[in-house]
């Protein structure tokens, strides 16, 4: 019996990890108008599956193959980290939406105002964080091994797993994003998110 184990997870481990693009849990026009049915089928079905088709292309004969997307983001550098992150990242948050957006409430609410002393405050602290990244990137409200919550602006696929933090929220500020909803206009696009935004997602993550 313990040969048969040991032949079993022999098999299991060599089984190279094929990932795949998670489907969104709303239809394409669910979000508009603050994010567009051509902006979902570019991002999610162009951008985000381009980097699952890259990052299983790249895991081949690496000892990442039969890893977790989680373990790759946390352990790999260069190629492998960017497509495995941005796969890890862009699920993250499209996991987030939904059609009407609800209240934020419970513990993540109550540390939010702890933390900025009003709801109002912390979200233009965060739009903020996002308007003034530089280039492309995301903007996360993560929480410490303590419990506090804090702002972290990561450029391009960087993702706060790398850094022992635990991301709650994030918004996604690459150009791809938003650019054929709202030009230029980071600001507008940041803003609309709230609208959209699940907090009983965000309060799950807590």
């Amino acid at each position: 019996m313990n040969l048969l184990i040991s032949f079993l997870l022999t098999i299991q481990t060599s089984v190279t990890m094929l990932f795949t693009l998670p489907a969104l849990p709303y239809t394409a026009e669910a979000l508009a108008p603050t994010m567009s049915q051509e902006t979902l089928n570019f991002h999610h079905g162009k951008h985000h599956l381009a980097y699952v088709n890259n990052l299983n292309n790249l895991v081949k004969g690496t000892r990442y193959e039969t890893m977790d997307l989680e373990a790759i983001v946390r352990e790999s550098d260069g190629a492998i980290f960017n497509n495995a992150a941005q796969v890890w990242n862009h699920t993250f948050f499209f996991e987030q939406f939904k059609t009407t957006g609800c209240e934020a409430k419970g513990n993540v609410r109550t540390a939010i105002e702890k933390k900025w002393g009003s709801f109002d405050a912390f979200k233009t602290e965060f739009n903020n964080a996002g308007a003034t990244l530089f280039g492309s990137g995301w903007v996360w409200l993560v929480k410490d091994a303590n419990g506090n919550l804090e702002i972290v602006k990561e450029s391009n696929a960087g993702n706060p797993l790398t850094k022992g933090l635990k991301p709650l929220l994030t918004f996604d500020v690459w150009e791809h994003a938003y650019y054929l909803d709202y030009q230029n206009r980071r600001a507008d696009y940041l803003n609309a998110l709230w609208n959209i935004i699940d907090w009983k997602v965000i309060e799950s993550r807590w």
